[in-house]
């Protein structure tokens, strides 16, 4: 008992499910994630690939197997009329209003592009961007409806 005497042991069981609101920070900290690794691989001008799993079905035998493709990755930075960049989050198709009124952040250059999502994914895990992000899922709720 030596070695388990160091420990701090508590009384504290995994939880069953994370709470909704959590798994959607996850998700739009993911996606996040994406477009600093696209960003940064357009800057130096290597090619990002991310690979997801598709179900296909054998025309021949009708076997459904799983083949290995490259997701497509749309950046969500665009050149503004006055010719500077912007980037608009996305959560879904949804674009989320950062404040009232004001959907797109404008950027001074590429090096400050991939900061600003930087900036962007430290505040979404923070839980500074919940309303917004509960704001764009109803709306795509409702799409389903």
């Amino acid at each position: 008992m030596g070695a388990i005497s160091e420990l701090k042991l508590v009384a504290d069981k995994k939880p069953r499910n994370m709470p909704v609101v959590v798994v959607r920070r996850n998700k739009l900290a993911a996606k996040l994630w994406e477009q600093i690794q696209l960003a940064k691989s357009q800057i130096e001008g290597t090619p990002f690939v991310i690979h997801k799993f598709r179900s296909i079905r054998d025309p021949e035998s009708g076997v459904k197997k799983q083949v290995e493709v490259p997701k497509r990755i749309k950046p969500w930075w665009f050149q503004s009329e006055a010719g500077k960049v912007c980037i608009a989050i996305r959560y879904g198709s949804y674009t989320l209003e950062l404040a009232k009124g004001m959907s797109s952040i404008e950027v001074a250059s590429a090096a400050d592009l991939i900061k600003t999502l930087e900036v962007i994914k430290i505040a979404v895990d923070a839980g500074e961007l919940d309303t917004q992000i509960e704001l764009a899922s109803q709306h795509l709720r409702q799409n389903f409806g």
